[in-house]
């Protein structure tokens, strides 16, 4: 089993929908005995909290269903996950001083939007202090990211439904 986790700041808004979106891709495809997947912040802000009520709505447009309580990435993350996937490089910068500190400094972070060619390097913005169609933006992005992300790990592990 391949196990994913999506990391952003607070974990109510950008990786809880990514979780979501790549559970509903997994789903679809008929791949959930391959996959695992989970989000976390990297901070403290909102743990034990549901997603954004902005989070949930988009969610809820699009047709996906999201279930999930804020946490913090903590050790035992780098030691369980295959992928470990940031939002923007702030995230990215915290989880390999946390990985250095947490003694796994082998371990590869990826920014989410690397596997879509032209998009390397850029964040998925922070919709928070934003409206709804913030939230609406994110969810484009992060469909077509997590979709070639998806695309990527089915061809490197050979998994096809």
């Amino acid at each position: 089993m391949i196990k994913v986790l999506f990391v952003c700041l607070g974990n109510i808004c950008r990786s809880p929908l990514a979780e979501a979106i790549f559970n509903h891709k997994v789903k679809n495809l008929g791949l959930q005995p391959y996959f695992k997947s989970d989000s976390a912040g990297t901070s403290d802000y909102h743990i034990g909290e549901l997603p954004d009520e902005r989070t949930i709505r988009c969610a809820q447009s699009n047709k996906i269903d999201i279930n999930h309580r804020s946490r913090q990435v903590n050790r035992v993350d780098f030691r369980e996950f295959d992928y470990i996937l940031a939002m923007d490089q702030q995230n990215l910068q915290n989880l390999n001083q946390m990985k250095t500190k947490y003694g796994f400094g082998e371990k590869e972070i990826y920014l989410i939007r690397d596997f879509v060619e032209g998009s390397q390097g850029q964040p998925v913005p922070d919709p928070y202090y934003g409206g709804e169609e913030g939230f609406h933006e994110i969810f484009q992005i992060l469909d077509e990211a997590i979709g070639h992300f998806l695309n990527t790990i089915q061809e490197r592990h050979r998994i096809y439904a």
